[in-house]
């Protein structure tokens, strides 16, 4: 008997754990912040170690571009809607392949974009929408919640309390594997559209930036039938008037910079 009082007690000890220790962004995880921060460097470490999958460029050999990227990262970070700015790296790659129009960021703040992308985007406001989402996904730990979904309660609890390493690189092998053709909820894309949106209503770029990716997506449909982007993305048609209406309602700047300085960035790329 005295067994079987113990038990519930114990979970109910564990579970007012969590439950008093709910995220920045008000969302309750069984993974803490450092597993974010381990297992991003895991990723980070598997996608290195995978150069044929994720031909990564050079910072050394392309410095200027780097410098360029960090530049626009950095003043996205500077937002005080940011939660975890200091907690994560917060670090940028470039993935070399024309062929891909896409962009992830992994727990802990680890950011990828392919060159294919950058080609792709007409201006530096497009891609700090595209940063800023990306800096969502990762903010408002949106893998983290996902794996939670998927695992299960009890194995992440005792990824989370540390009793099982193995199962967290065995995660983080699998988040990589799958990392170029990642599929979140259709409420996660929507909370990063939304708070890429605040983020950048703190910068000079406009705050709607985001929106532009997806209206090119959408008159490309209209003229030449579906880019593969769409294919493992939710349908842009809502996203832009969602995006604009949260600009909308926070009355913030919609002016874009001036373009010139993007033509420049790309001609840096190969």
């Amino acid at each position: 008997m005295k067994r079987l009082k113990r038990l519930p007690v114990l979970l109910i000890a564990v579970l007012m754990c969590f439950l008093q220790a709910c995220d920045k962004n008000n969302n309750l995880s069984l993974f803490s912040v450092q597993n974010d921060v381990e297992l991003g460097q895991q990723v980070s470490q598997e996608i290195a170690n995978n150069p044929q999958e994720f031909p990564v460029l050079s910072e050394s050999q392309y410095p200027e571009a780097y410098t360029y990227l960090e530049g626009i990262l950095d003043e996205i970070l500077a937002s005080d809607e940011v939660a975890y700015k200091e907690e994560f790296a917060w670090e940028i790659k470039i993935i070399q392949d024309d062929d891909v129009l896409n962009a992830f960021a992994t727990p802990g703040g680890y950011i990828y974009i392919y060159t294919g992308l950058i080609k792709y985007l007409d201006s530096e406001d497009d891609l700090a929408g595209v940063l800023g989402h990306e800096i969502a996904h990762a903010d408002l730990r949106h893998t983290s919640r996902q794996l939670q979904r998927q695992y299960g309660i009890s194995i992440l609890l005792s990824v989370a309390l540390g009793q099982d390493p193995g199962t967290l690189e065995q995660i983080a092998a699998q988040i990589a594997g799958g990392l170029a053709g990642l599929r979140f909820s259709r409420e996660f894309e929507e909370e990063a559209d939304s708070r890429s949106v605040d983020y950048l209503a703190d910068t000079d770029y406009a705050c709607n930036s985001a929106a532009s990716f997806f209206e090119k997506l959408l008159a490309e449909e209209q003229n030449s039938g579906t880019p593969e982007f769409l294919s493992t993305h939710p349908s842009p048609d809502n996203r832009v008037a969602d995006i604009n209406a949260k600009a909308e309602d926070i009355n913030c700047d919609t002016t874009p910079l001036n373009p010139s300085s993007y033509d420049n960035f790309k001609n840096m790329l190969p």
